[in-house]
């Protein structure tokens, strides 16, 4: 993966993109700090396929997604009727 300065990948931006499409992820620094990487489009797809589950596989796996506080039956209170 080649890294460019983000001055350079502005100045230079249809390079940066040509060298993401024939060589594959670019890296971008700002300040000598890794800032961001630019891939090619499939990359980009099959990265965000393999992210999230389809619907299918939520409902079929066997853990929950996340804890859902369900109140024990009859501890509610209902309002009295006619009142808004």
């Amino acid at each position: 993966m080649q890294i460019w300065p983000v001055q350079d990948a502005k100045a230079r931006f249809s390079e940066f993109l040509d060298a993401c499409m024939a060589d594959g992820p670019q890296m971008v620094t700002k300040r000598g700090t890794e800032a961001a990487v630019l891939v090619p489009v499939e990359v980009w797809k099959r990265l965000q396929a393999a992210a999230r589950p389809s619907l299918k596989e939520l409902l079929l796996s066997d853990t929950a997604r996340m804890d859902i506080p369900i109140p024990a039956r009859g501890r509610t209170r209902r309002r009295p009727a006619g009142k808004s």
